[in-house]
């Protein structure tokens, strides 16, 4: 299968984002691992429309202007993957889960280790919001993106919070 795909310049780095005829399938960091998202052949394409509307998502997302995405996926996974990423789209912005919670949420309490790795492997980072699953002591752990890259995306949703609840007092 051939892919789509643009790159962006944002916040936390250069962004690559990738689309498939049925949706956006991969949002690689700059130094990504090849190994990390496994696609198909990738073609610049600066006007498929689901990359422009990725792109202009997410940058009112990083000028705080956009808290939730509503861009076609197309996940790319094994049946569990796809069970612990559809559970980090339910994270609501600004909070966080451990990596225990999503266990549980998608009923494998055990499978903690397993929901690591499926967070690790997830392809469409920032919308499907891997970053806001942490460590169960509180800590930031592992992350594609890099652990500065994914406190630069708690804190500005937690300050975008902020500034969202000193408007409504």
């Amino acid at each position: 299968m051939t892919y789509s795909y643009k790159t962006m310049q944002s916040p936390v780095g250069e962004l690559k984002l990738v689309a498939s005829d049925k949706g956006l399938a991969a949002i690689l960091w700059e130094n990504d691992d090849p190994k990390r998202v496994k696609l198909g052949t990738l073609e610049e394409n600066k006007n498929h429309p689901v990359l422009v509307e990725t792109e202009r998502q997410l940058n009112d997302y990083f000028a705080g202007k956009r808290e939730t995405f509503s861009v076609k996926l197309d996940f790319a996974g094994t049946e569990f993957q796809k069970k612990v990423w559809k559970a980090l789209l339910a994270i609501p912005f600004g909070e966080t889960r451990s990596y225990g919670q999503i266990a549980k949420q998608i009923g494998h309490p055990k499978a903690v280790r397993a929901v690591g790795a499926a967070n690790g492997k997830n392809p469409i980072s920032i919308i499907v919001p891997c970053h806001r699953v942490i460590g169960v002591d509180g800590k930031l752990t592992g992350f594609a993106g890099g652990l500065e890259a994914k406190a630069c995306l708690l804190g500005m949703e937690s300050k975008n919070i902020l500034q969202a609840k000193g408007k409504a007092a």
